[in-house]
């Protein structure tokens, strides 16, 4: 049995390995998707203390090498149920594993929300992406366009702005939800067209995406040539699974204080995956140090 399993790979879940490693307490990390977590997808991090300037994919390979150098290591591993058993806690993976803890962190993060309209599942890989890091190049000189408001959405346009020719910046307020130096470059970036007050209501191409359909508040429709969409509208929580052991506000979230400490005695909530009113790197990592050593402690 393991003293934890850290459920979750990302800065969290990582923070939460480094601190409990370094206790001496070795425990057990299980990630389905990409090591590092959603950071990965940010092109230029600029706001985490110490660092001036990183790029998300950088900042997750310093954590997973200050791991790594401690003794640490992730298991890919898909969580399709936990449960409480007599010593602890039981997690089961969606290729048959069982594993055992003593404790249980639940670091699982957030998913990109999609859009929701038609052909949007379809045209994945073929011009509709949720990452402008990973398939931004594919796009040099072409034209692209990002639906969003927010930090992440502004930063996906203009780290596109200097590999596509254009770039349309969909947004259905009249305001942006970013950054102040956010916004002001975009509004300076030559290339970049800001689409306000407006939503994407169709996709439009045969085997690739050619076009978008945009529709204002007023209804009136208009088409713009895209060969790509990154959709940047925020993250949602998949916290289905660990339902008997947590309560889950309206949104999905994992009901957990500062101390992230759940209903259940000796299950934690780190990172995004949990109620807060600020997700930034910094708090996933205070999560994780928290949960690192409370675990320690109990």
């Amino acid at each position: 049995m393991y003293d934890m399993i850290i459920v979750g790979a990302g800065t969290a879940g990582l923070t939460a390995g480094i601190y409990a490693l370094r206790s001496g307490v070795k425990p057990l990390i299980l990630e389905c998707e990409a090591m590092g977590g959603q950071i990965t997808l940010s092109p230029c991090v600029e706001n985490y203390p110490g660092i001036a300037k990183i790029s998300g994919m950088e900042f997750a390979d310093g954590l997973m090498a200050q791991l790594t150098n401690l003794g640490g290591e992730v298991t890919y591993g898909r969580v399709i149920s936990a449960r409480k058993i007599d010593n602890g806690f039981e997690v089961c993976t969606e290729d048959g594993e069982t594993y055992e803890g003593k404790n249980l962190i639940i670091a699982s993060g957030a998913a990109h929300r999609h859009l929701g309209i038609e052909r949007e599942q379809e045209l994945i890989g073929r011009g509709v992406s949720y990452c402008a890091v990973c398939d931004g190049p594919f796009f040099k000189e072409k034209t692209a366009a990002v639906v969003g408001g927010g930090s992440a959405a502004l930063q996906d346009a203009l780290y596109l702005a200097g590999i596509c020719s254009k770039v349309y910046l969909i947004h259905r307020r009249d305001t942006f939800r970013a950054e102040k130096s956010l916004i002001d470059q975009v509004m300076v970036a030559e290339n970049i067209e800001c689409v306000m007050e407006s939503r994407v209501t169709a996709l439009i191409g045969e085997k690739k995406l050619t076009e978008l359909e945009v529709t204002n508040l007023s209804g009136e429709k208009k088409t713009l040539v895209a060969d790509g969409l990154f959709v940047a509208i925020g993250m949602e929580p998949h916290n289905e699974v660990f339902r008997d052991l947590v309560d889950l506000d309206e949104a999905g979230y994992v009901i957990a204080g500062e101390n992230c400490k759940t209903r259940t005695p000796g299950v934690y909530a780190a990172g995004d995956c949990r109620t807060k009113t600020v997700r930034q790197l910094t708090t996933a990592a205070a999560d994780g140090t928290v949960c690192g050593l409370v675990c320690k402690a109990v």
